[in-house]
């Protein structure tokens, strides 16, 4: 069955194949650019769970959740709230976000960012870098095993962090033969769009310690932060509950949780 990820990818792919930019020279332009910000350190520490802010105007599933935000106001009120990392989606037809969202928030705020769009290539991975992200996000769903190892090792190569999203075992295993240090389990159903919070806590069982662990999408509140952080996730990256709220920032504190 095709999932709403099948024909985002298709796009993507499809603008990928049209691209002939030529490789060598984005990786050297890539290599020159300044040093990033640590992403995967600063998730790292401490007996509170981190939290990744992220910046995200609409949703296929949910449609628009907050599409006039200011990314540089956004930022700005997640700093002060204590996020450890902001993500930004850079997708534009799907999520209504854009490269300048990315840059503008960073420019705004001291935090490390991650590049949260649909990497299909190894030309992505390296404007991901030249954008000015300090981390990749790469979906093992969404590679083939031996793609997702080229563009880990091509990203640390060039000086990115890297979030590999897994699923399930499988996927798990894809993303430790890549040599994925900063995992991240997707708590929401690709086909029915449900969260499943059962399947997060089994994935953090399984995960290496090696690994710093983040639990994604559908964390609402206090509660379920705690469940995860008593489940053995660093981290969790939290969108529509943050965008949505009255007051970003209080409601990222109240996620801010220790056991």
């Amino acid at each position: 069955m095709a999932t709403y990820l099948d024909k985002i990818l298709d796009r993507h792919r499809e603008v990928a194949a049209a691209d002939r930019r030529p490789l060598d020279a984005l990786v050297a332009e890539a290599k020159a650019c300044p040093p990033t910000r640590g992403f995967r350190a600063a998730l790292v520490g401490g007996d509170e769970l981190r939290v990744i802010s992220e910046i995200k105007r609409r949703s296929p599933s949910k449609g628009a959740l907050n599409i006039d935000l200011d990314p540089a106001d956004m930022a700005r009120r997640y700093e002060a709230g204590g996020a450890s990392c902001l993500s930004v989606l850079t997708d534009v037809e799907h999520f209504g976000g854009s490269v300048a969202d990315l840059q503008v928030a960073r420019a705004a705020c001291s935090l490390p960012v991650l590049r949260k769009d649909f990497t299909v290539s190894t030309r992505d991975v390296c404007d991901a870098r030249i954008m000015g992200a300090d981390c990749v996000l790469l979906i093992a769903a969404a590679l083939e095993p031996a793609e997702l190892a080229d563009f880990h090792a091509l990203a640390i190569e060039i000086g990115l962090d890297v979030l590999v999203e897994i699923h399930d075992e499988r996927e798990l295993e894809h993303a430790l033969a890549a040599s994925a240090k900063l995992v991240g389990v997707n708590q929401r159903d690709l086909i029915t769009f449900q969260v499943d919070h059962e399947r997060a806590v089994r994935m953090a069982g399984v995960i290496p310690d090696t690994a710093v662990k983040v639990a994604e999408s559908g964390v609402r509140g206090p509660h379920d932060a705690r469940s995860l952080r008593a489940a053995g996730y660093d981290a969790v990256l939290v969108g529509e509950t943050l965008v949505t709220a009255p007051d970003p920032a209080a409601a990222l504190r109240a996620l801010r949780v220790r056991v």
